[in-house]
């Protein structure tokens, strides 16, 4: 049994320990930022194609007790990098610390890819090279108060860049925060899905990945694939086995509108890409002139927020208008609403439901929901 760690969207450890679980994780532990789970090392390539939730997928290969960055080097010598990677692939060390007592974690980086390359020239008479922007081999380095962890990354790029996206607009919504977003709020295929501010169509296409059970990295390459212990008999076997449960023959009723014509149109390119042409409705429409496609269903979106101060100042003329629509125009639907503008539910002047505290990358959000029912939703006057 290995030792691994995924990371993942903070406030989204809770559907990602399911999630793993549901892959055939064992002894999953949610923490803050990830889950740490057991199993067999076979299981990283299962949770890397699978995970609609992991960021990364990390394997523990060491660990120390440490006082100074001499201890944390020392260790990082011990371990037996030749057996996982040798020197003509690059290499990249990142490193992360909560409550490190050491001054420069720059400098804990730097003293255990010296470890790491004196051990492979050492044993293959041979340093790897460094390259920070595409690296054959990602090393991590976690450290508390007093414990150094060592990690290989099993995932290379980050798993939320799924090879579908061939177009974008500004800051697009994370793939695996969007799904993780859907998890939360319970949405099954069986329901209408409506994101009425659809930008380049995060929602709707992680929707449509999961109706039909495609898995999020078929289209993609692995850190793991680039390790000496790869099976590569076993993960073509896995690979084909993943891809025959893709079920094209599910209806959906996906449905995406924007204003922008161009938002419309990279939706469309996205869309496209994956052959969901038929799965996902879209239509260049603003919100002020929206309407429900169907009698009850989930409305899902990410409305845009401002960072100048006249940006941030009309949205909040705007609120008012977003919750009259709600309540006069999707009574009987849900509505989960993910902003990074705090102030959205008291000057929208509904109530919400329920408000689950979530992070796009650095930026603190939330995430509203809505029980949309005519006549009961509007705070009473002078109440916020």
């Amino acid at each position: 049994m290995e030792t691994f760690f995924a990371s993942c969207p903070r406030g989204l450890e809770g559907v990602l320990g399911e999630e793993l679980t549901a892959l055939g994780a064992k002894e999953v532990r949610p923490v803050d930022g990830g889950t740490g789970f057991r199993g067999p090392f076979a299981l990283c390539y299962r949770i890397n194609l699978e995970s609609r939730i992991a960021s990364r997928v990390l394997w523990r290969v060491g660990h120390c007790r440490y006082r100074s960055e001499n201890d944390i080097f020392d260790a990082a010598k011990k371990i037996r990098w030749a057996q996982w990677f040798g020197p003509k692939q690059t290499i990249r060390v990142d490193t992360a610390a909560i409550k490190s007592p050491l001054q420069s974690i720059d400098f804990v980086t730097l003293r255990v890819k010296d470890a790491v390359c004196d051990v492979l020239r050492d044993t293959e008479g041979l340093r790897p090279d460094v390259d920070t922007r595409a690296p054959d081999v990602r090393i991590h380095v976690f450290l508390t108060r007093d414990e150094a962890v060592f990690y290989l990354d099993t995932s290379g790029d980050a798993l939320f860049k799924r090879g579908w996206r061939t177009a974008t607009g500004d800051a697009p919504l994370r793939e695996n925060l969007a799904a993780g977003i859907l998890k939360l709020a319970g949405w099954t295929p069986e329901q209408p899905l409506l994101d009425p501010m659809c930008g380049s169509g995060t929602f709707l296409i992680e929707a449509a990945l999961m109706a039909t059970h495609r898995a999020p990295g078929l289209s993609r390459k692995f850190g793991f694939e680039k390790l000496r212990n790869f099976d590569a008999k076993a993960w073509e076997t896995l690979h084909r086995q993943v891809a025959a449960q893709e079920n094209k023959l599910i209806k959906t009723m996906i449905y995406g509108y924007d204003r922008s014509g161009d938002a419309i149109a990279q939706s469309r390119q996205n869309v496209a890409a994956l052959g969901m042409e038929q799965r996902i409705e879209l239509k260049q429409c603003s919100f002020e002139d929206s309407k429900a496609p169907a009698p009850t269903g989930m409305l899902i979106t990410n409305p845009p927020y401002g960072v100048r101060m006249e940006e941030l100042d009309d949205l909040a003329a705007w609120y008012p208008t977003l919750g009259d629509i709600l309540k006069q125009r999707y009574s009987g639907w849900t509505a989960y609403i993910l902003t990074a503008d705090l102030r959205l539910a008291k000057i929208m002047r509904l109530q919400p439901s329920r408000r689950t505290p979530l992070f796009n990358g650095a930026l603190e959000c939330r995430l509203f929901k809505y029980e949309l029912v005519a006549g009961s939703m509007r705070k009473p006057k002078g109440v916020g």
